[in-house]
């Protein structure tokens, strides 16, 4: 039987996650099946529970499921451990068929740091924006304080959210956060981690905030530049969507469900011609 594999969220019709995985999957010549299911917002574990009893054998979770994922495991990675969340579920980790445990891991933090490093972007010694104290910033932060950077500070509307999110981190580097009126430039890389982008809005920031030749990454990504890139690059920085996030985190996750490591260069080549012709 053809191994099933699929991405959880609500909603999930936008998904690339099926068109990633079938390519992956052509590249390795691994044999799975890989769907999006929209699951019930009342009922994750149903949904997962019921994809199993079909046959699954993994799956992805997007949001708004992916804290509901992390206490659905029986065991956790340490970066899973250290975000409070799952994006990635392995049923019987062994190898066994019949092994119904639950381990789960979190890839969003890899797959942002190899993007990073695939454009060329200097991680050790950086001094290091992250905006949003949100669980996309809160799975980064570790792979992000592992490059070894200078420093990173966490912005966020709430001020008390963010300086509690550096704590939680403070024993991996130097990290401090607060609200957006105490950021004080200049950054050689910024991170959009809000969800500001997929309503056109932009956090409030200060001009002056990028040192010269620094990189903005938003972690959305669109036909277009988001409104926090084209604000970014107006002063001078390098804008970098999250396309590549995707596609490097995908390839993590296919990595813990079939031991192979896929090239991620043609699929990002091929997802971004499609969304160019969706404009």
């Amino acid at each position: 039987m053809t191994d099933q594999y699929c991405v959880f969220g609500n909603p999930i019709s936008h998904s690339k996650s099926p068109l990633i995985h079938a390519a992956f999957a052509a590249q390795t010549g691994e044999a799975l099946e890989y769907t999006a299911i929209e699951a019930p917002l009342d009922d994750f574990a149903g949904a997962w529970q019921r994809f199993v009893a079909q046959g699954g054998r993994g799956a992805n979770v997007t949001v708004p499921f992916k804290e509901e994922a992390f206490r659905l495991c029986d065991t956790l990675s340490r970066r899973a451990r250290r975000a409070g969340a799952v994006n990635t579920l392995v049923l019987g980790k062994n190898g066994q068929r019949n092994d119904f445990k639950i381990y789960g891991d979190t890839t969003d933090g890899v797959g942002l740091v190899r993007d990073l490093e695939h454009h060329g972007v200097a991680l050790e010694g950086a001094r290091i924006l992250v905006l949003g104290a949100g669980g996309a910033v809160r799975g980064v932060l570790e792979p992000l304080l592992a490059t070894r950077p200078a420093r990173v500070q966490v912005a966020n509307r709430t001020a008390a959210k963010a300086a509690a999110l550096a704590e939680d981190f403070a024993d991996l580097g130097e990290i401090h956060g607060g609200g957006f009126d105490e950021v004080s430039g200049p950054f050689d890389l910024v991170v959009n981690g809000t969800s500001a982008s997929l309503s056109g809005d932009l956090p409030p920031l200060p001009d002056d905030l990028f040192a010269a030749g620094a990189t903005a990454y938003d972690m959305m990504y669109g036909a277009e530049p988001t409104v926090f890139l084209c604000w970014a690059e107006a002063r001078g920085a390098r804008g970098i969507d999250g396309l590549g996030m995707l596609v490097e985190q995908a390839a993590e996750s296919f990595f813990l469900w079939r031991n192979k490591r896929p090239e991620t260069g043609p699929v990002r080549e091929r997802l971004r011609h499609l969304l160019r012709h969706e404009r």
